[in-house]
């Protein structure tokens, strides 16, 4: 790893191929030198963070304008190849993408497909807010998850964090009401499961992948599985659904690249706390573009959902630094 030996040897090393420029080793170094840097580690954040409310505006967008959810997926996972592709050859070849665990990836790529789907899917069905303020739920499944499937000893705190948590959703949802759509509600609320659900794999994947591989396979298994029934779906996009197409496929994977590199940069427990500031964003599209505004009883859900998160994501630093 780049981080492992000094700049100037890392730029005699790269200097040997003339297709390296300066600025893509600057882009390399970035990548992987490990330094605390608290500030720019939350800047780093919160334009990620910005970059993926973009995206889920853009995705609202293409969805209304009648491109199915399935061509929305198979776009969004399309678009971040070449980025991929091209930090691979910047940091030493192709080779640097290889896995000796391709099951273990196939059944992330699964989990992930339909984690995708039922996030993207409440984007579609619910106001914009109300669908981020949902997607807030997975901290909770995660200390759920982690007690029922990895037998961890779940300490007070963390319960009444999930208590909380569960608590501002059914102030959100308002079962029994017409305050939001009950299916979309449902569906955001399957999707934080299962992003939840996948962070144990991941974790899993992590001791023998870097971060890069596992989202290449991710969208490789991802493209493969989706080519048929898009290629079924298609029908020729206008030149403002392409714009849309490309735009959340961009916007996507700078905001995985830019919160992946701000983790090198500084604390999770500080860090993550920025994920909230995706509510701020939410709001401001869902008012510019759509014409809807947050229920009240969003605002008073949300602190709640958000608290227990950040409860939960502290005292998991905490327990971790032990």
């Amino acid at each position: 790893m780049l981080y492992k030996v000094g700049r100037a040897k890392c730029w005699k090393l790269l200097g040997r191929h003339s297709s390296v420029t300066r600025w893509s080793f600057k882009l390399v170094v970035v990548i992987f030198t490990r330094t605390d840097r608290p500030l720019y580690a939350l800047t780093l954040r919160l334009c990620g963070i910005a970059s993926f409310a973009l995206m889920a505006a853009l995705i609202k967008l293409a969805a209304n304008s009648g491109i199915h959810l399935i061509e929305l997926v198979f776009w969004r996972q399309v678009i971040a190849l070449p980025v991929i592709l091209s930090w691979a050859m910047l940091s030493g070849g192709l080779a640097r993408l290889a896995t000796k665990r391709p099951l273990a990836h196939a059944a992330r790529a699964g989990y992930g497909l339909i984690a995708m789907m039922l996030s993207f899917g409440g984007l579609i069905l619910l106001p914009l807010a109300e669908a981020t303020t949902l997607g807030f739920a997975a901290p909770i499944f995660a200390v759920l998850l982690s007690a029922v499937l990895l037998k961890e000893n779940v300490g007070l705190m963390r319960w009444c964090a999930v208590l909380a948590g569960f608590t501002g959703v059914v102030i959100i949802a308002q079962p029994g009401s017409d305050a939001i759509p009950l299916t979309g509600a449902l569906v955001a609320l399957g999707g934080a499961f299962m992003v939840a659900l996948i962070s144990t794999q991941i974790r899993d994947l992590s001791q023998t992948d870097t971060p890069p591989v596992i989202v290449f396979w991710f969208c490789v298994c991802s493209v493969a599985v989706l080519l048929v029934p898009v290629t079924l779906l298609f029908e020729p996009y206008s030149p403002r659904e392409w714009l849309l197409l490309l735009g959340l496929g961009l916007t996507g994977t700078l905001g995985q690249l830019l919160i992946t590199i701000a983790l090198r940069f500084g604390q999770v427990s500080s860090v993550m706390t920025m994920d909230y500031s995706s509510l701020l964003w939410a709001a401001m599209y869902g008012w510019l573009l759509f014409d809807t505004l947050p229920t009240n009883t969003l605002w008073l859900g949300a602190p709640m959902l958000i608290a227990a998160g950040m409860v939960i994501v502290w005292r998991e630093t905490i327990i971790a630094s032990r």
